[in-house]
């Protein structure tokens, strides 16, 4: 087992923002905890990258066929002061955990591309 004294800290500085249910038993909760704990270099954090575990990489097809629910067919429009500073926090923080990169001319500026809200 792994000290107590590690696991709070887990507990308090990475899983702070987890929901995890309510109508789990006492039991059953401290178990999932345990087993987040015992596997946490899994998740990434605001300290530590996302990374791809070695032997178990993932390839992801990208779909380029145009099959968008109509929806996501609307003409594009700027975002709203306030959702555009929104917008640039969340993405400021996955290029922290590397979930995005600047590619291509961006790489030094500004990203400008198009950000699908739901």
């Amino acid at each position: 087992r792994l000290k107590n004294v590690n696991k709070e800290i887990f507990v308090s500085d990475q899983l702070v923002e987890a929901q995890i249910s309510h109508e789990l038993t006492l039991e059953i909760n401290e178990e999932l905890i345990q087993i987040l704990f015992q596997y946490r270099q899994a998740f990434a954090s605001d300290n530590e990258a996302l990374e791809a575990i070695k032997g178990h990489e993932v390839n992801i097809m990208l779909n380029l066929e145009r099959i968008y629910t109509p929806i996501l067919r609307r003409p594009v429009y700027p975002a709203s002061p306030r959702a555009r500073e929104r917008l640039e926090i969340h993405i400021d923080e996955l290029m922290k955990l590397n979930v995005l990169r600047k590619l291509g001319n961006n790489e030094e500026g500004e990203v400008k591309t198009t950000v699908i809200i739901t």
